[in-house]
């Protein structure tokens, strides 16, 4: 049974399991977590599948039934898919947590799916319930819900178990809320089907062949689960759960694995370029490193490697493609890991729909999502440029939430995604922004915030959020040039710095807010900016930029220190 599944076939995702459980030899570790002391619970698919029965044996032994829910709040572990697994057998609908939420957005949650049961690990790293007020819940710990069987199983336990009914392409598997940092929380409904026709989709950006990735992104985000658990799973894929996004971790573990392939969100991958460059500052190679990468981006791509080999071996010396989605990801970015002979492969989607466009590994080009992805269908609003969608990956709506479903969607069925976009000459699809975020200015043009943080991310400032701060004032809250996304907000360090590195600093952004401008058009250009107060901006599980919060500082009646941007010369 050596070859690949035709994912076509699969009824739901418990048969992929059970597939690779069938499929892929028991001494092959398709699941691991490392740890400081080193690779603990390495599992094969068999293994994963025993563990997923006990842990639906378990849910149904504490009274869950089919169609209650089950909150996760736990970091990425080979016990959490082993729960998943379980959750889908015994009919009970997941609601992953995202580790960043707090107590309020928590109880919101759990409030809109109506339990109280949730599902933690232990570890160091793991979130308590009692330190944020949560033991009123109902907490059980994923090493119990998945360890071995105790004197409480009858001794044909399997059999009954096998016996329950399975899920189907119209299951729902899990509920995936929103931030929650409003009143009213949606959750998203994905089935069996849905994430099974999103994989699918994934099929055809990579080929089917055995890979090896380390996973950093939580699982509770499905741009996590379809890529590098589901369809991971399809091919005998090994994973390897890191606790950590610092670079010199997650470099120890590519080398270890011998990674292949990687998903990641863009703010991820300029964190470990960042790492990779500093380490080639430091050995004073930064003039050679830059004329290598000149002449290798016009080599095929093993000699990329050839050439790049010394910094090949840092990463395994066997990744060859990195995938991003999530957000913006700048040409410049693109293009650098390029240069070194791996390459990068975006795409566009959400929550709500999965996979919808996307580049794949023999055709990947800079500054586009890529082309429609089967099985979905797009369109483009004649008057508005917004993205309209239908695919069988397009979540059926949101839980209980009939008002906010009939909005999500026309009278033709299309669904709204909020983004503008067009298609070029080869039916690539470029973003243009999200409808939300366009500024109207008082002469009535309309600009993309995306346009122009794009403009400044090419220049030098890669952390920027543009807003309107009166009618036709348009300025960017900016952090200093050079700076990173934070895994964790506490580990975001305060940056002491003299008058006169301050004063470097300032003259940096107001140089590359001048060069934005001179590419922008008249009625986009920066009036101004703000240099936000702490060291990073608040920011989502992917490390996506909380906006609203950075919009409503701007709005506050505090005086703000603020740089008045000089006018370029030209139109």
């Amino acid at each position: 049974m050596a070859d690949f599944p035709d994912l076509s076939q699969f009824s739901s995702l418990v048969e992929v399991l059970d597939d690779a459980a069938a499929r892929w030899p028991a001494d092959r570790h398709m699941w691991a977590m490392r740890t400081d002391d080193g690779i603990t619970l390495a599992w094969s698919a068999a293994e994963m599948q025993r563990r997923s029965m006990l842990a639906a044996w378990r849910l149904r032994a504490l009274g869950l039934q089919e169609g209650d829910r089950l909150l996760t709040w736990s970091p990425s572990t080979p016990r959490l898919p082993a729960l998943y697994w379980g959750a889908m057998r015994a009919g009970v609908i997941v609601v992953p947590l995202d580790l960043r939420m707090t107590r309020g957005v928590i109880e919101r949650i759990s409030a809109r799916a109506e339990t109280q049961w949730l599902a933690v690990d232990s570890g160091y790293d793991a979130p308590d319930p009692v330190e944020v007020g949560l033991d009123r819940f109902e907490v059980r710990q994923l090493e119990e819900l998945t360890g071995d069987p105790d004197d409480a199983f009858p001794d044909a336990w399997e059999a009954q178990l096998r016996a329950w009914q399975q899920p189907d392409r119209s299951s729902l598997f899990e509920i995936v809320f929103t931030s929650g940092t409003t009143a009213d929380p949606k959750g998203v409904m994905l089935t069996h089907g849905n994430i099974l026709a999103t994989i699918e989709a994934f099929s055809t950006l990579i080929g089917p062949r055995h890979q090896r990735a380390v996973s950093i992104l939580p699982l509770s985000h499905l741009f996590e689960q379809a890529p590098v658990l589901f369809y991971a799973t399809s091919l005998g894929a090994e994973v390897l759960y890191v606790r950590s996004r610092n670079p010199r971790v997650i470099f120890e573990a590519l080398r270890e694995l011998g990674v292949t392939i990687m998903v990641l969100t863009p703010q991820v991958l300029e964190l470990f370029w960042s790492a990779l460059t500093r380490e080639v500052e430091k050995q004073g190679r930064t003039a050679q490193f830059a004329r290598a990468r000149s002449i290798a981006r016009w080599l095929p791509y093993r000699l990329r490697r050839a050439i790049f080999r010394q910094l090949h071996e840092q990463l395994g010396g066997e990744l060859r493609i990195l995938i991003s989605a999530g957000a913006y990801l700048p040409p410049e970015l693109q293009q650098a890991w390029e240069d070194v002979g791996i390459a990068v492969v975006q795409g566009y989607g959400s929550t709500e729909m999965g996979i919808v466009t996307a580049n794949d590994e023999w055709r990947h080009p800079k500054g586009t999502v890529g082309q429609v992805r089967q099985p979905a269908t797009v369109k483009l609003h004649p008057e508005t440029s917004e993205i309209l969608v239908k695919s069988p990956s397009i979540s059926s709506g949101y839980w209980r939430d009939e008002a906010a479903t009939v909005a999500s969607r026309d009278d033709e069925g299309w669904t709204l995604t909020g983004d503008s976009g067009h298609l070029d000459e080869h039916g690539d699809l470029i973003l243009s922004g999200r409808l939300r975020n366009i500024i109207v200015l008082p002469n009535g043009l309309n600009v993309y915030p995306e346009d122009i943080e794009s403009a400044l991310t090419d220049h030098g400032l890669t952390q920027a959020v543009v807003l309107e701060t009166e009618p036709g004032r348009i300025e960017a809250v900016v952090l200093p040039p050079g700076a990173t996304p934070s895994v964790r907000a506490e580990t975001a360090a305060s940056i002491e710095r003299g008058s006169d590195e301050d004063a470097d600093m300032r003259a940096d952004i107001e140089r590359i807010v001048r060069a934005a401008n001179a590419d922008l058009s008249v009625h986009q250009r920066i009036a101004g900016w703000r240099l936000w107060p702490e060291p990073d901006f608040p920011r989502t599980h992917t490390l996506k930029i909380r906006r609203n919060e950075v919009r409503a500082w701007a709005g506050d009646d505090i005086a703000l220190q603020v740089r008045e941007a000089e006018e370029p010369s030209g139109d």
